[in-house]
């Protein structure tokens, strides 16, 4: 798969981890478990992307004595979410088209 929308979709995903309720890295990688795997390292790298674009933001708080970071969707993240959801129609209509599949009948 090529790397760039690869990432895209990882970003996306991430942002679709914590859309419902504010998370921690630990929680992420477990909820995404059942559909992919995820290294902490590839998380984080991506949690500092997000960051960095404003799609989410990050509060400490204490827990069980230590810190832990938790991640919080902004708007502009669920805007990106929005936009996949549209973008994914597009890509599967392109998929149809390249495996010869017929078009759902609307």
């Amino acid at each position: 798969m090529d790397i760039q929308l690869k990432r895209g979709l990882l970003d996306v995903c991430v942002l679709a981890a914590i859309s419902e309720e504010d998370s921690y890295g630990y929680k992420i990688i477990k909820d995404m478990k059942p559909y992919l795997v995820l290294s902490e390292s590839t998380l984080y790298t991506i949690l500092k992307r997000l960051e960095a674009a404003h799609m989410l933001t990050v509060r400490s708080a204490e827990h069980d004595g230590r810190l832990r970071k938790y991640y919080h969707i902004t708007p502009e993240g669920s805007k990106r979410i929005a936009e996949f959801k549209e973008d994914w129609k597009e890509i599967m209509a392109i998929y149809r088209f390249v495996t010869k599949e017929e078009q759902p009948h609307a």
